[in-house]
């Protein structure tokens, strides 16, 4: 290949990858094209974006950006899957499909989050995090459920005391009610 051509697919790589700073490595080598097709089709429902690459095209093209470590010392053929709402959720679903019989060829190979590389085990335990959506409702969880017990504590004083003051009335108003026919 021409150098040339390699600058062209080099920027082209660039243009794809731009604003991307978490993926996955992945192996497709040994599937079969209808596989293939079918996983790329699982994963865009997902909002998963799957390129296979040559590595040292990849390593020119992520030189400088937070992919760059991914492409260390890479040999053979790779794919690069990224997008989906997170990290997380995009380990989650790759982990998931590269459990799928179907897709039995299908592995990941590892990582790189926010500018630091990582391998497949530590891809199959950051899918086990909670998403970033799971993080917001536990976050929103913990600050509602301080105002909530604060707020019912208050209101039960309030509460107890009403009660205490209605029983009095009631019993005040029994004993008011028995003195009246006597007299």
């Amino acid at each position: 290949m021409s150098k040339f051509v390699k600058n062209i697919i080099t920027e082209e790589l660039k243009k794809r990858l731009e604003g991307v700073d978490n993926a996955l490595l992945v192996n497709l080598v040994g599937m079969a094209v209808n596989d293939s097709n079918r996983l790329r089709g699982a994963l865009a429902e997902k909002d998963i974006k799957v390129m296979v690459i040559k590595n040292s095209l990849a390593a020119r093209a992520t030189a400088d950006t937070p992919l760059a470590k991914a492409f260390v010392g890479l040999t053979g053929a790779t794919a690069v899957c990224w997008g989906a709402s997170d990290i997380v959720a995009l380990a989650k679903e790759v982990v998931k499909v590269s459990k799928d019989k179907q897709f039995a060829k299908f592995s990941v190979l590892g990582g790189v989050m926010d500018g630091e590389a990582f391998t497949a085990e530590e891809a199959v335990d950051i899918s086990k995090w909670p998403s970033r959506e799971e993080q917001i409702a536990i976050l929103l969880g913990q600050i509602t459920g301080v105002g909530s017990k604060l707020s019912s504590q208050l209101i039960a004083s309030g509460a107890n005391l009403a009660s205490q003051i209605k029983q009095r009335w009631d019993k005040d108003g029994e004993e008011a009610a028995e003195e009246a026919p006597a007299a």
